[in-house]
């Protein structure tokens, strides 16, 4: 078989594959059913071939995984709940209205808090350029740590968290070349260099060097609205960082970089059941027969 890149997500009770050209997301039912929606993906970078260059992949890619997850998490909301109920599904509109909502918060929770902060802390700080914008770096690296510690303490999270280790030690085994069955899986480790986990970490980082560009003297609301206009770069060149890592991770000073991610990890992560292994492991089998063309499903473009 062909060597492929596949990436996941956790989602309620289950996990979404993604492939080249197809993804597939398994839940697991109170029942204990399986239940599977997969789908054919045509790449937006095959239509628009301007797309691949890099930064600008980066910056798609991240909204492409938005729509895709925000779509996964309403379907494994359904499949998860029990038999005869059921909640609305989530119209283009109200997706969109989801996806503002969410990207608003992290902007102003991630991004705009720690400005706002770091502002006030002017006086006992001193008005450097390189000593603010390195004190707003490293508050907007404590709020980020300060929330993924809290989510993770609870209980409905830690269930997603397994998922997510379930997918992770999947995504080891495929790549390793490994027969994908929950003995196998379950050998390797829940900690992946290429985790999103680590992404939001990279952007955390790179974003201290962009920012720094910004004109100190700026009005508070300029340098806030130069954040989120800057976004796209910050995505693109943390994406880039991402990929240069995954290529090169076996290099001792890469290896060095990566740990903090992979430690982030233990937080984000949690050890999965053989149950959980086997709805990641089917999610990824679905995404790759599809994905080779072995099964006709539905095009998503």
């Amino acid at each position: 078989m062909e060597k492929i890149n596949i990436g996941g997500q956790a989602v309620i009770e289950g996990v979404l594959m993604r492939a080249p050209r197809s993804m597939a997301i398994a839940v697991r039912r109170p029942d204990g059913e399986i239940v599977v929606k997969r789908d054919r993906v045509v790449p937006l970078s095959e239509r628009f071939p301007v797309l691949k260059l890099p930064l600008v992949r980066g910056a798609v890619a991240l909204f492409s995984s938005l729509v895709i997850g925000i779509k996964a998490l309403s379907f494994s909301a359904n499949a998860s709940l029990a038999e005869g109920e059921k909640q609305e599904e989530l119209t283009p509109l109200a997706m969109g209205g989801t996806m503002v909502v969410a990207l608003l918060f992290g902007v102003l929770l991630f991004f705009v808090l720690p400005l706002y902060l770091t502002k006030l802390l002017v006086p006992v700080i001193g008005d450097s350029n390189l000593v603010f914008n390195l004190v707003d770096g490293l508050i907007r690296v404590l709020v980020f740590l300060l929330y993924v510690y809290s989510i993770s303490r609870m209980n409905d999270i830690q269930r997603v968290f397994q998922y997510h280790g379930a997918e992770h030690k999947s995504i080891y085994a495929f790549e390793a070349g490994e027969s994908l069955t929950v003995e196998n899986v379950k050998r390797y480790s829940r900690l992946h260099p290429r985790c999103g986990t680590s992404f939001l970490l990279i952007v955390m980082l790179v974003s201290i060097l962009v920012f720094s560009l910004i004109p100190k003297l700026w009005p508070f609301y300029a340098k806030a609205g130069a954040r989120i206009v800057l976004l796209p770069l910050i995505a693109g060149l943390s994406y880039e960082v991402l990929k240069w890592s995954a290529r090169h991770e076996q290099a001792p000073l890469v290896r060095l970089l990566i740990t903090p991610g992979l430690a982030l990890q233990r937080l984000t992560t949690r050890e999965p059941d053989d149950a959980q292994l086997e709805v990641a492991i089917r999610s990824m089998e679905e995404a790759i027969e599809v994905n080779e063309g072995h099964k006709d499903d539905r095009l998503v473009v």
